[in-house]
């Protein structure tokens, strides 16, 4: 009944329910963007069918996105009141603008899009589509602008116990936010990419209209390989940012006690005692550490004794090493799904460039299916090792996570809401996949038939009518 670690606890909880809708959002966006794209350029009906239909899906993800995402901001002041009076000159910058800005973007253009067709020409109704994507990805470019404050603060003063800002172009070119995002967006392209492949894997398995979902799988399988080496790019040059900036993180994510050889292997695999701080069982990769901290096959990489013993000189005594078994296992869960992803990636762009789709083995199409869980699985662990291995800070030396929580609320309160916010959640989780389900069941061809129906509705063509004059 600790107030700090259940505040933590309902942080995590619902932080990690919000970013599974927030990547689809992205991702979907972008594709259905092209898909109709596709159909204006090239003219072939079946392109606007697939934007029709995956649409759909988009739509109910935004909707549950948006409940979801506005607990989060209430958490600050509910739970972090500390945290908020500290920080919220700059932290509270760069959310009103993904607020004022980028949602209101995302919302207005939905709106146009959803009512617009028919109604609009072609091509300012794809516009609509393109602005709503490049909504959702400002949207995640401010809010990352705020996380990487929390990882690098930059562009402030600390002035009445407050760090408030004074220069706001220093916020927004934080090198954290321009490694971190790219990293981050791609995976969000990663994931709409491999719900459309995985969907589209399981009705071809079931033979359910097969040209549909087939052109559905070839686009969605070349998005998902350019982004999963995308992400595994701006991944690697995060990680070298990281060793610089957050060297004890790293340290954290690989397990490394004391202060590495020259060069430094990287470990695959360990038992790690945090309570001895050793590691036992260890399986090493010569050379390796030292190519991804600093791209040349030599130089040591600090250790987490050291960089205690620093850390306590700097910032005063205390426990600055975060928890290393979640950020050691976090890290290797997230590139073991991503490697997973580049290989199905590159396999599936080899059949659909040689149109062996149908011919390929049903092993393919079932790893394809099951392959829609692989960028949930990435995108939480990494943003666990991202906000785990940064402990105990809630801003990067400047505050303390346990200096952050509310005074006035106490461990009884916290557990109620947390209780209560996850109760929420699972019902959420339950329509919103009842949804899903019943959409895809369906198929394409249920727009189809209520377009008929809408058409053949003699009120509806007044209305267009009269629109249209």
């Amino acid at each position: 009944m600790d107030v700090v670690m259940l505040s933590r606890l309902q942080f995590t909880a619902t932080t990690i329910f919000h970013f599974i809708f927030v990547p689809i959002s992205i991702g979907l966006a972008l594709m259905i963007a092209i898909m109709e794209t596709m159909y204006v350029v090239k003219g072939q009906e079946e392109y606007k069918r697939m934007a029709k239909f995956w649409g759909k899906l988009f739509l109910i993800n935004f909707a549950v996105g948006v409940v979801t995402g506005i607990l989060q901001e209430f958490q600050f002041g509910m739970n972090w009141s500390n945290y908020s009076r500290f920080v919220g000159d700059v932290f509270g910058a760069p959310l009103a603008i993904e607020a004022l800005l980028a949602f209101f973007m995302e919302s207005t253009f939905i709106g146009l899009w959803i009512f617009g067709w028919e109604r609009l020409s072609k091509k300012v109704h794809l516009a609509c589509i393109w602005l709503v994507s490049i909504g959702t990805t400002l949207s995640a470019f401010w809010i990352l602008a705020a996380n990487s404050f929390m990882q690098r603060p930059v562009g402030f003063a600390v002035n009445n116990g407050r760090a408030e800002m004074n220069d706001f172009l220093a916020l927004i070119t934080n090198g954290q936010l321009w490694w971190e995002f790219p990293h981050t967006v791609f995976g969000a392209f990663l994931t709409g990419s491999f719900l459309v492949a995985g969907i589209s894997a399981w009705k071809l398995l079931k033979r359910q209209d097969v040209s549909f979902f087939k052109k559905s799988f070839q686009l969605a399988i070349v998005i998902a390989l350019i982004s999963s080496v995308a992400v595994a790019l701006f991944g690697h040059q995060q990680a070298q940012y990281l060793v610089g900036t957050q060297p004890m993180k790293m340290a954290a994510s690989e397990g490394l006690w004391e202060t590495s050889s020259d060069p430094a292997p990287w470990t695959v695999t360990a038992f790690i005692d945090p309570v001895k701080q050793q590691n036992t069982m260890e399986i090493k990769v010569p050379y390796l550490l030292s190519y991804l901290s600093y791209s040349k096959f030599s130089g040591s990489v600090p250790g987490m004794k050291n960089l205690q013993a620093e850390y306590e000189q700097k910032y005063g005594p205390g426990n600055y090493i975060p928890p290393v078994r979640t950020t050691f296992w976090s890290f290797r869960i997230m590139v073991a799904a991503g490697s997973i992803m580049i290989l199905l990636g590159l396999y599936g762009c080899h059949l659909a460039a040689r149109n062996k789709l149908e011919q390929a083995g049903k092993w393919f199409l079932h790893a394809m299916v099951w392959g829609i869980s692989m960028p949930f699985i990435a995108n939480t662990s990494g943003w666990i090792m991202t906000e785990i291995g940064r402990q105990p800070w809630a801003v990067f030396g400047l505050m303390r996570t346990e200096d952050g929580v509310s005074p006035s609320v106490s461990a009884g309160q916290v557990l109620f809401s947390l209780i209560s916010f996850t109760a929420a959640y699972t019902v959420l989780a339950i329509v919103m996949a009842y949804l899903f389900i019943r959409v895809i069941k369906k198929g394409p061809n249920a727009i189809d038939h209520a377009e008929i129906a809408h058409a053949d509705d003699p009120f509806d063509r007044e209305g267009q009518h009269a629109f249209s004059k």
